[in-house]
């Protein structure tokens, strides 16, 4: 109950915050969409590791107590670079009564040294929302980071989406599933982010504007895998399916239910979705 009250009390702090929000909140249905679409088809009776690399307050990792079947036997590993929000974290983990052992909370920045590097590396499931178009130091010596090397090119210093999303990718097991939030530019722009596109991408699922608090702007999530069989793309329109409540937009419980039945039947749906070969 305690757990619960202060998620309430985060979220009502949120929704009075504005855009500083955005710095340590997701709204839960967003969270519980990119936790359940890591979770489709999969079966983790015997435990699980999850990881968010932005975690904020921490809302998001705890969304998957909801959805497994041993919620004591989820890992949680999580980074946020700012010290009050790190700290809000770790406080909702303890009203969540998540065994310390079962907690792995780092206060840094995700980007400039990768971690975890001693302990577990690799992740059942990877979910993100970083910020948007950050940025980042672009260092030369990032060339050599194993998270960026395989692809010959940095993310652009004016926008660190692609650094956040291979930072993620890296640390994902190779049965795992990532689902990360990101603005629409990460689909279509050119130079370094051109190039570091590949056949990773499972899934894009267009979300409504205004669904955040630091920005109104439409965003998508982006579903990767490791074990792909093929390399099709399912496209999901979902910007038209919300709610308005006060200023903001918000997905109904009928909108998510809706995206994960699509993502887990990859059908076209005229207008709603479409399979799209990797060729196309």
């Amino acid at each position: 109950t305690l757990g619960n009250a202060y998620e309430y009390l985060i979220k009502q702090f949120a929704s009075e915050s504005g855009k500083k929000a955005g710095e340590f909140y997701t709204p839960q249905k967003v969270s519980r969409l990119l936790a359940r679409l890591t979770l489709v088809d999969k079966d983790y009776t015997d435990g699980m590791t999850v990881y968010d690399p932005t975690m904020g307050s921490g809302s998001l990792l705890l969304n998957f107590r909801k959805y497994v079947e041993h919620p004591k036997r989820i890992t949680y590993f999580g980074q946020e670079i700012n010290t009050s929000t790190y700290n809000l974290a770790r406080m909702n983990m303890i009203l969540h009564h998540v065994d310390v052992v079962n907690q792995k909370l780092r206060n840094n920045d995700t980007l400039d040294e990768d971690w975890p590097v001693e302990e577990i590396t690799n992740f059942d499931a990877v979910v993100m929302n970083p910020p948007y178009s950050h940025k980042w130091s672009a260092n030369a010596g990032f060339k050599d980071d194993p998270r960026f090397s395989a692809y010959g090119v940095l993310p652009p210093k004016s926008k660190a989406d692609y650094a956040f999303l291979l930072h993620g990718y890296y640390h994902l097991k190779h049965s795992g599933v990532m689902a990360i939030v990101l603005p629409h530019g990460i689909l279509f722009r050119g130079a370094a982010e051109g190039k570091i596109r590949n056949g990773a991408i499972d899934a894009v699922i267009g979300l409504p504007a205004n669904l955040f608090y630091n920005t109104s702007i439409p965003t998508t999530i982006v579903v990767l895998k490791k074990d792909k069989q093929d390399r099709d793309v399912l496209f999901i329109d979902a910007s038209k399916d919300f709610e308005k409540v006060k200023t903001q937009n918000e997905l109904r419980d009928e909108d998510v239910e809706k995206i994960l039945t699509t993502y887990k039947e990859r059908k076209d749906i005229d207008k709603y979705a479409h399979l799209a070969s990797f060729d196309e």
